[in-house]
């Protein structure tokens, strides 16, 4: 049996109330974290289909359902336990370049690195806020 439950405020267990449309809005609406070094491997994901390998240090992260267009939020952290730098993590187009156009409604490319130049990264965490379509 299928069935809809309709509310416009939901209430904790601690009595306080939240707006249904909060909870919608607010939250995320696509995240994965995957182990971008070697053969990628998602360790845990959510509306995400696929992350593909492009060259080292550039991946592109997609989503099963697509946002209502690019323009929505998007961050994504990088990081390489025991390496000699810290790891950062741009958005890019298909050559690598550091720039914003490496966005569609359905998938990010992304680049990570040290400070000198594109490197694999241990850790890589993405997150898409905004509207579905």
């Amino acid at each position: 049996m299928a069935g809809k439950i309709i509310a416009d405020t939901l209430e904790t267990g601690a009595g306080a109330d939240i707006s249904t449309s909060y909870v919608v809005n607010g939250s995320a609406k696509a995240w994965v974290h995957f182990d971008g070094t070697g053969t990628v491997a998602t360790r845990d994901s959510f509306n995400m289909s696929s992350v593909t390998d492009r060259a080292t240090g550039a991946y592109t992260t997609s989503a099963t359902n697509a946002m209502a267009s690019a323009d929505y939020a998007w961050t994504s952290n990088a990081s390489n336990q025991g390496a000699a730098y810290g790891a950062y993590c741009v958005e890019g187009d298909a050559t690598g370049t550091k720039n914003f156009n490496g966005r569609t409604s359905s998938n990010v490319r992304l680049n990570t690195g040290g400070y000198t130049a594109w490197d694999d990264a241990l850790s890589i965490s993405s997150v898409y806020h905004g509207d579905l379509a």
